[in-house]
């Protein structure tokens, strides 16, 4: 029987617009890209130029501190551009996709039959290790094995994509994926209390099920790893919150192929017609969008979730661990007759200073991207401990990273957090603190220091 862990401090934000039960087709323009910002921490070398032609699965790009870490193009066709920023930052690798796919192909594997350096390598020869995230410092990892492999295959953040739903029918290629990680160290998976996966993975050797129950962000891999082994200075594991991941893993073993498709969430209460779509990483977003939203509407679109993506456009391209497409109002134009002395019956409070709590948990909010307040000095409250289930002083920590202080955040327990497990304590707090953008140059500080 599975381990329960309760988690009670968090908080569940019940936002309209949640993606439907069903996957509608999507055809795709055939434009495509491959992003380097989407992997924390990569210093991206390009191995391809324009008017190059690859397959699926051909590296676009290395990682330079690490050349033996390749991305992988998500398809074939013919390289169109580079794109470069100031600097010559590399933007992003564009490809035009073939109407015929063609694959390389990596073999089918037995992972039964291979150890663990053998099954690392040939996730990084496939171009996939990059998709993997490590603990310290919330980075693409790096071709080190690591202590163990924490995965997290419950979301819940405000109008998540339900993997329950994405997995359905790949169930095999899930299994395999664990099984390819339980070989390179021992994993640790976290589920809802009501998850079916439970039953289908209880039994993998060297696989521990752990259900987390209590409100977002149970489903974080960072909390889940504070709860049942947290990250010591010196120490490295791998901490994959988006499970996609494992799938991608799976097929590899599974097809000899590298097939990064995903079931993307469209959702946000701007959105029409909620659904789910299926996408792969890197496909430009504007034939998802076109006429998902009305285009007289102050709209902000978030590639991922409202708490934790990035704002982008119709012309975007969907990210590496993107699971949802938000569209959202802007609030820009947005005029309140008397502002906050109203009663706000349609307002989210946390600190219930509007009616609306009365009308229970299950009331729907269109909330929209204003941070309705400037920034001040830290408000020292205790409003980031009511939402932020790990162990450690939040308020402290921020503090300790404002002032560059290398000692204090190793204390206060940097080396476990990332910057997504500040995502709700960003959004309550008093202070209106870019906290996650905070944390990631306190992770950026530290990793430059110790390397």
């Amino acid at each position: 029987m599975a381990n329960v862990i309760k988690l009670h401090k968090g908080l569940d934000i019940n936002l309209q617009g949640r993606a439907a039960e069903e996957k509608l087709s999507l055809k795709s323009n055939g434009r495509f890209a491959l992003v380097p910002d989407d992997f924390e921490g990569v210093t991206p070398k390009v191995v391809v130029k324009e008017g190059d032609v690859v397959k699926a699965g051909d590296a676009l790009f290395v990682n330079k501190q690490y050349p033996e870490m390749k991305f992988a193009s998500p398809v074939s066709g013919k390289v169109t551009a580079v794109e470069r920023g100031e600097r010559r930052k590399v933007l992003c690798v564009k490809v035009e996709a073939d109407k015929e796919q063609s694959y390389v192909d990596f073999g089918k594997k037995d992972v039964e039959k291979m150890d663990g350096q053998a099954v690392l390598e040939h996730i990084m020869e496939a171009g996939l290790l990059g998709y993997v995230n490590q603990l310290p410092y919330a980075v693409a990892t790096t071709p080190v094995r690591p202590r163990t492999v924490f995965v997290s295959a419950l979301r819940d953040k405000p109008l998540a994509c339900d993997f329950e739903y994405e997995v359905k029918g790949q169930e095999q290629d899930f299994v395999t994926g664990l099984k390819a990680l339980a070989k390179i160290a021992k994993v640790y998976v976290g589920v809802g209390k009501d998850s079916a996966l439970q039953a289908k993975i209880s039994n993998l050797e060297g696989v521990e099920v752990n259900v987390f129950d209590g409100p977002c962000p149970a489903g974080n891999v960072g909390v889940q790893v504070n709860h049942l082994e947290p990250v010591n200075k010196g120490e490295m594991v791998w901490a994959i919150g988006d499970p996609t991941v494992v799938l991608f893993i799976g097929r590899l073993f599974n097809t000899g192929k590298v097939d990064l498709r995903r079931t993307v969430a469209l959702c946000g209460s701007e959105v029409k017609k909620p659904c789910h779509v299926e996408m792969l990483v890197g496909e430009e977003l504007s034939t998802l969008l076109s006429n998902s939203y009305d285009a007289d509407h102050h709209v902000r679109i978030i590639n991922g979730n409202v708490l934790t993506g990035r704002q982008t456009t119709k012309d975007g391209y969907l990210g590496a661990h993107s699971s949802e497409i938000t569209v959202i109002p802007e609030g820009d134009d947005a005029d309140e007759l008397l502002g906050w002395i109203l009663p706000r019956l349609k307002q989210f409070s946390v600190n219930r200073s509007y009616f609306s709590w009365l009308l229970g948990k299950k009331k729907e909010y269109a909330l929209d991207a204003r941070v309705k307040g400037g920034e001040r000095h830290i408000i020292m409250s205790g409003e980031y401990d009511r939402v932020l289930p790990m162990d450690i002083y939040g308020e402290y920590l921020i503090k300790a990273i404002i002032t560059g202080d290398i000692d204090k955040m190793e204390q206060l327990g940097i080396y476990e957090v990332s910057p997504e497990d500040f995502a709700l304590a960003e959004f309550v707090d008093s202070s209106k603190l870019e906290l996650q953008r905070i944390v990631r140059e306190g992770l950026n500080m530290l990793r430059k220091e110790n390397t």
